[in-house]
C-alpha cells in the first residue's frame, strides 16, 4: 500500500520529518475508513490501534500528533494525491468493472469557507461510476469560476473510453471550450470515444425553445411518420409513485437545428416526462436531452435515470455518513485532501458486499475490528470482476 503514495512529493524540511508520510496517509485513510473527521480523530485511532498498525507500518517516533496531520494534509499537493489514486486504485477497479455510466456533478463542501480571509467554500467536481458507486476523480473548481470551467480537465483527466457521461445542464456549454481547453466538451468526450447524454435547459434559449416546439407538435400528432423510440417506467416508494416517459428520436428526423454542428457526434435528442403522485401533490417535469447514442428509450432512459444516483450515491452519503458539510477544516490545500481521503472511504465501503450493513455501519465495524478494515481495504483494491449489468425490459 505504501507504493501507491511513492510519487506524493514529501512537503516538510528534511529536519523536521519525525514521521514518515506514508505512515501519515495511510493512518489517515484508515481515520476516514472508520468515521473520523480531522485530525484529532487521526491521532485517536492511531493511538487506539498502534499495536495492529506497528505490523505493517514503521512509526519510527509513535503516533504523529494532531497538529503533524494538520501541517501535513495542509501541504500535500492535493493533484499529485488525487492522481495517486485515479491512478493507483480507482484506475485498476475500473478496469476490471467497468464504468459505464459516469455521471459529472459538483458539490460544494459548505463548512470549508474563511470569512475572515474572504475565502468562499470549496467547490468540487466529480466523476461518479453510477452502477458501480465509485468516484473515480474529483477536480476543485478555481476561484471566481464555475463548474464548466473545471469539467473539461475533470474529464481530461480520466479514461473513459466506452463509457456514457451523463451531465447535468450546469456543464452543457457548446462556448465554454473558448474560456478553458480550446474543445467543447462534446468534442472532447465524443474524441475520446465516450458517448455523451447532455441535459438541454433554458441554458441554450433558441435550441430549447425549437426543440420543445418541435416535439410538442409531434407528440400532439402522435408521432406519426416519426422513427421514435419510446419506453415507460412506473416505480413506488417513500410514499410517491413516479411515472416517466422517454421519447428518443434521430436528429435526422428533426429540422436542422440551431448550432447543430456544434455538437459533434450528435445523434440522438431525448424527451423525459417525469409526473409524481405524492400524498398531497403531483409534479409533471419535462426535460429535454442530447445525446450521441443511437436512439434507444430504453437505454437512454436507464442512463438518465443513473446520472441522479450522484445525488444520493454520492453527495448524501459524503454528508450524513462522514458530515462533510459540518467540517470546519479551512485553510491551505487541507479541505481538499480531507474531502479526497472521504472519497477514498466512501469507495471501500462501497465495494465491500460481504456486510450486508449500511455504509455507516460499515464504518463503525472497521472502527473496531481490524479484520473488517482490512476486508474494506481488499474490497477497494481488488480485481475481481463485476459484469453485471442492469437489465432492460
Amino acid at each position: 500500500m505504501q507504493s501507491f503514495f511513492s510519487e506524493i512529493e514529501d512537503p516538510r524540511v528534511p529536519r523536521t520529518r519525525a514521521h514518515l508520510l506514508t505512515d501519515i496517509l495511510i493512518i489517515g485513510i484508515f481515520s476516514a475508513i472508520a468515521g473520523g473527521k480531522g485530525w484529532e480523530d487521526m491521532e485517536n485511532y492511531g493511538l487506539s490501534k498502534h499495536d495492529w498498525l506497528k505490523e505493517f507500518l514503521a512509526l519510527p517516533n509513535g503516533i504523529p500528533c494532531p497538529d503533524t496531520f494538520r501541517r501535513v494534509f495542509e501541504r500535500i499537493n492535493p493533484k499529485a494525491f488525487e492522481r495517486c489514486f485515479r491512478r493507483a486504485w480507482v484506475q485498476s477497479v475500473v478496469e476490471t468493472v467497468g464504468a459505464q455510466v459516469v455521471s459529472i456533478d459538483g458539490k460544494t463542501l459548505k463548512g470549508s469557507y474563511n470569512r475572515e480571509q474572504g475565502k468562499s467554500a470549496l467547490h468540487l467536481v466529480s466523476a461518479w461510476a453510477s452502477e458501480h458507486r465509485l468516484v473515480l476523480g474529483q477536480v476543485k473548481v478555481t476561484d471566481k469560476s464555475n463548474e464548466i470551467t473545471a469539467i473539461p480537465a475533470l474529464l481530461e483527466l480520466l479514461d473513459l473510453a466506452g463509457c456514457i457521461i451523463t451531465i447535468d445542464a450546469m456543464g452543457t456549454q457548446t462556448a465554454i471550450a473558448k474560456r478553458c481547453c480550446e474543445a467543447q466538451i462534446a468534442t472532447q468526450i465524443y474524441n475520446a470515444k465516450a458517448d455523451y447524454v447532455l441535459a438541454l435547459k433554458a441554458n441554450h434559449p433558441t435550441l430549447h425553445g425549437q426543440i420543445k416546439t418541435w416535439f410538442d407538435q409531434a407528440a400532439a400528432d402522435q408521432f406519426q411518420g416519426i422513427t421514435v423510440s419510446y419506453d415507460e417506467r412506473i416505480e413506488k416508494g417513500h410514499h410517491r409513485t413516479e411515472k416517466r416517459q422517454v421519447w428518443s428520436v434521430p436528429v435526422s428526423q428533426l429540422p436542422p437545428l440551431h448550432n447543430q454542428d456544434d455538437w459533434v457526434g450528435l445523434q440522438t435528442v431525448v424527451m423525459v416526462v417525469r409526473v409524481r403522485h405524492l400524498w398531497n401533490k403531483t409534479t409533471r417535469e419535462v426535460q429535454f436531452y442530447l445525446t450521441s447514442l443511437e436512439s434507444d428509450a430504453c437505454k437512454l432512459g436507464q442512463a438518465i435515470r443513473l446520472h441522479w444516483g450522484v445525488e444520493n450515491g454520492l453527495h448524501w452519503t459524503l454528508d450524513m455518513t462522514f458530515s462533510e458539510d459540518a467540517c470546519r477544516v479551512r485553510t491551505g490545500h487541507a479541505p481538499q485532501n480531507l474531502a479526497l481521503l472521504r472519497r477514498i472511504a466512501l469507495n471501500g465501503l462501497n465495494r465491500e458486499q460481504s456486510l450486508k450493513r449500511s455504509n455507516r455501519q460499515k464504518s463503525n465495524r472497521a472502527a473496531m475490528d481490524n479484520n473488517y478494515m482490512l476486508t474494506i481495504l481488499a474490497a477497494c483494491l481488488s480485481q475481481h470482476n463485476d459484469t453485471s449489468k442492469p437489465a432492460c425490459q
